[in-house]
C-alpha cells in the first residue's frame, strides 16, 4: 500500500520540532534500535545520506558502505537471520534501487525481516522519466511483504514504524520503502512514532493455535507409531528450539529439517535425522516416506523437499503448523491445519501435554526409531578420501571439526549441500540463501553477520564460481576491518550445473566449465588487502584451516578439491523421496519393487534397457 495521508501518532510523548523528512527517517531508525545500515549512495539518496553524516558522527548509526548494491540487501539479510532482528539497507534510485532487486527477492523467498530504503526522483518528476527513475515501487510488488512511497514528509515517522512492524511480525518479510529526493529536504513539525504502538486495520497474524486442533493433533501424536517432526525455517523464525527438543524428547518423535531449518534441532541429537529432500540424508529421507504421522512444524512443503508431490509421505497423516495461513493447505492438505506462531502453539501443545496424560507409552516408538537407527547405519554420510586430491566432503568435516560453534553463511551450489549435510549447526548460525538460490549471497551475509556479532567467528562456505558474483565485497572487509574467513571449495565448475549435465543432459558441458579466467584467488585476495591461502594437499589441510581461524583479520582461502565429485544423496525431478541417485538399493524399502534396479542409484528400469536412464550407468 502507499503512503499518502498517515495522521501522527496520539501515543508519541515528544514535543514537535522543525525537522527534515530526511531526519525523520534517520531518526525513526534510531528509535527502531537499528545500529547498522548497508548502503550505497547516489544522488537521489543524498539528503538521507548528508543526514546520516551527522547521525555517525553523534556516534548513533553506523553505515556500512557495500561495493554493490546487491551485497547491501544480502548484508542486511544476513544481520536479520543471524540476530532475528530487522535489517536495513539503502540505495539511491534508478540502476541503486533495481541492483537491490535480488537481495530483496532472496529475503522474500527466505521469509526475512528487512527494510530496504531506496532514493526516488523528486515529486515532480516522477513519471516522467527523468534521470535514474525507476518503479522500484511496481518492480517490487511481487517480491515483498509491503511497499510504501513516502509522498509527504509528515508521513515519514508513522511509516517506518509501519514498515518495521510489518516486517517482523506474522511471517516476516521485506519491506521497501521510496523515497522521493524532495521528501528527504522538506522541513515539517516532527513528531516521533514509538516503537511496538503500531496497529494496522486488517492485519492481525494469528499467533495462538485453536485450542481443539491442538488437542487433535495431540491425539493422532499419542497414537502414532512412526511419526516424524519436519521442522522448517518458520521454527527458527520463532525462535522455537527449546519447544522443538521438548516436543521430539516428550513424545520420542525424530526430527528432520529443511535447508532453512537447519540449526532448529540439535543435529548432535539421538533424535536428529539430519536434513530431508533433494540432497537430504537418506535415513531422513526413507522415514518421510514411511512414517505414519508427519508433524511439518514451519514448513512450506517445497518441491526441492517433497520430490513428486504426491508420493511425498504418501502414507502419513499430516499436522501443519504454520503462521502463515496462505501456507496451510497449499501444497498438502493437513488432517490437522494450525495457523499461529510456531513457538507459541508448540508451547500450547506442550502445556496441554503436560497437564494430562496424553504421554503414556515412550515404547510405542522405540521400533520406529531402530529402523530409523538401522538406515543410518546402512546408508551413512561419508567423505571420500581420494588417492590424489582433496574431496569438497572432507573439506566441510575439517573445517565443521574446528569450529564447531561458528555462524556459516554459504554460496549456492554444491558446496552449499555439502555444507548442509557436514556441518552440525546451532540455533541462527545455518545462513544460506535457500528459496530463491542465489549465487553471490555468501561474502556479504557473512558480512552483516560478523557485523552484528563481532565476537562470533563467521565463516563463508563458498565456490569459485559462486565467489566471482560478488567478489568486490572483499573491499568493504577491508575498509571497515570485518573479520570474516572464506573458504572457495574450487572444483573449476559450475558444480551442481555440471552435475545435472552429467546425470540428465548426457554429459554435455555447456557453459559450465569456470577454469579459463578465473582469478588467482590468493593474490586477488592480497590486492584487497587480505590475506589469502592456497590448499591444495591433504597434508596441510589441517594446519592451514587452523591458520585460517587463528588469523586476526578475514582470510580468503582458496582449497583446490577434485574436480569431478558429485553431491548424493540427489533425488531426480519427479521421483519420490525413496528415490535416491547415487545410493545402491536405496529403493529396497518395505513394499518397493527391486525388480531390475540399477545398482549404482535404485532406479527401476525396462528390462530391455541395457543401461539406467536415470544416471547414466550400464545395467
Amino acid at each position: 500500500m502507499v503512503s499518502t495521508s498517515i495522521p501522527k501518532s496520539p501515543q508519541s510523548i515528544d514535543l514537535p520540532q522543525r525537522r527534515t523528512g530526511a531526519f525523520a527517517l534517520i531518526d525513526s531508525l534510531r528509535r527502531h534500535g537499528v545500529k547498522h545500515v548497508f548502503g550505497y549512495p547516489g544522488g537521489a539518496i543524498l539528503p538521507i545520506y548528508d543526514e546520516l553524516y551527522r547521525a555517525e558522527a553523534r556516534g548513533e548509526i553506523s553505515h556500512i558502505l557495500v561495493r554493490h548494491e546487491q551485497a547491501a540487501a544480502h548484508a542486511a539479510d544476513g544481520y536479520a537471520r543471524a540476530t532475528g532482528k530487522v535489517g536495513v539497507c539503502f540505495a539511491t534510485s534508478g540502476p541503486g534501487a533495481t541492483n537491490l532487486v535480488t537481495g530483496i527477492a532472496t529475503a522474500h523467498m527466505d521469509s526475512i525481516p528487512m527494510v530496504a530504503i531506496t532514493g526516488q526522483v523528486g515529486r515532480a518528476a516522477i513519471g516522467t522519466d527523468a534521470f535514474q527513475e525507476t518503479d522500484i515501487f511496481g518492480i517490487t510488488l511481487p517480491i515483498v511483504k509491503n511497499s510504501y512511497v513516502v509522498r509527504h514528509a509528515e508521513d515519514m515517522a508513522q511509516t517506518i514504524a509501519e514498515a518495521f512492524h510489518i516486517a517482523s511480525t506474522g511471517r516476516p518479510g521485506p519491506v521497501l520503502v521510496d523515497i522521493p529526493k524532495d521528501v528527504g529536504l522538506e522541513k515539517f513539525d516532527y513528531v516521533p512514532v514509538a516503537p511496538g504502538k503500531i496497529r494496522l486495520s486488517g492485519y492481525r497474524p494469528t499467533v495462538k493455535g485453536n485450542p481443539r486442533q491442538i488437542n487433535a493433533a495431540l491425539s493422532l501424536i499419542s497414537a502414532a507409531e512412526k511419526p516424524l517432526l519436519y521442522v522448517g525455517g518458520g521454527a527458527v523464525a520463532s525462535d522455537a528450539h527449546p519447544q522443538i527438543r521438548e516436543l521430539a524428547e516428550r513424545f520420542q518423535i525424530p526430527v528432520t529439517t529443511t535447508l532453512m531449518g537447519l540449526g532448529a534441532f540439535d543435529e548432535h541429537h539421538s533424535l536428529s535425522v539430519g536434513m530431508l529432500g533433494m540432497h537430504g540424508t537418506a535415513y531422513a529421507n526413507f522415514a518421510v516416506s514411511e512414517c505414519d504421522l508427519l508433524l511439518a512444524v514451519g514448513a512450506r512443503f517445497d518441491d526441492r523437499v517433497t520430490g513428486k508431490l504426491d508420493e511425498f509421505a504418501s502414507r502419513a497423516k499430516v499436522i501443519h503448523i504454520d503462521i502463515d495461513p496462505a501456507e496451510v493447505g497449499k501444497n498438502r492438505t493437513p488432517e490437522v491445519p494450525i495457523v499461529g506462531d510456531v513457538r507459541q502453539v508448540l508451547e500450547q501443545m506442550l502445556e496441554r501435554a503436560r497437564e494430562s496424560d496424553y504421554l503414556t507409552d515412550t515404547n510405542r516408538t522405540r521400533p520406529w526409531l531402530q529402523r530409523i537407527a538401522n538406515w543410518r547405519k546402512d546408508y551413512p554420510l561419508t567423505a571420500p578420501r581420494p588417492e590424489a586430491g582433496i574431496s569438497p566432503q572432507e573439506v566441510i568435516v575439517e573445517i565443521g571439526r574446528q569450529a564447531p560453534r561458528a555462524y556459516y553463511t554459504t554460496d549456492v551450489g554444491q558446496h552449499q549441500m555439502w555444507a548442509a549435510q557436514f556441518l552440525k549447526n546451532g540455533p541462527r548460525r545455518w545462513i544460506s540463501s535457500a528459496g530463491l538460490g542465489t549465487m553471490g549471497y555468501g561474502l556479504p551475509a557473512a558480512m552483516g553477520a560478523k557485523v552484528a556479532l563481532p565476537e562470533e567467528e563467521v565463516i563463508c562456505i563458498s565456490g569459485d564460481a559462486s565467489f566471482q558474483m560478488n567478489p568486490q565485497e572483499l573491499a568493504t572487509l577491508t575498509q571497515f576491518g570485518i573479520k570474516v574467513k572464506t573458504v572457495i571449495i574450487n572444483n573449476g565448475w559450475q558444480g551442481m550445473v555440471r552435475q545435472w549435465q552429467q546425470a540428465f543432459f548426457g554429459e554435455r558441458y555447456s557453459s559450465s566449465n569456470m577454469e579459463i579466467g578465473m582469478p588467482n584467488f590468493e593474490l586477488l585476495a592480497q590486492a584487497y588487502g587480505i590475506k589469502g591461502m592456497i590448499i591444495s594437499d591433504r597434508g596441510e589441510l589441517e594446519s592451514k584451516i587452523a591458520e585460517m581461524l587463528a588469523h586476526d583479520g578475514s582470510v580468503l582461502v582458496d582449497v583446490r578439491v577434485t574436480r569431478n565429485e558429485n553431491c548424493y544423496p540427489m533425488i531426480a525431478p519427479g521421483k519420490n523421496n525413496a528415490q535416491m541417485l547415487g545410493l545402491p538399493n536405496a529403493n529396497k524399502l518395505e513394499g518397493a519393487s527391486t525388480t531390475n534396479n540399477c545398482n549404482k542409484c535404485g532406479v527401476e528400469n525396462a528390462a530391455s534397457h541395457n543401461f539406467c536412464s536415470e544416471c547414466g550407468t550400464k545395467l
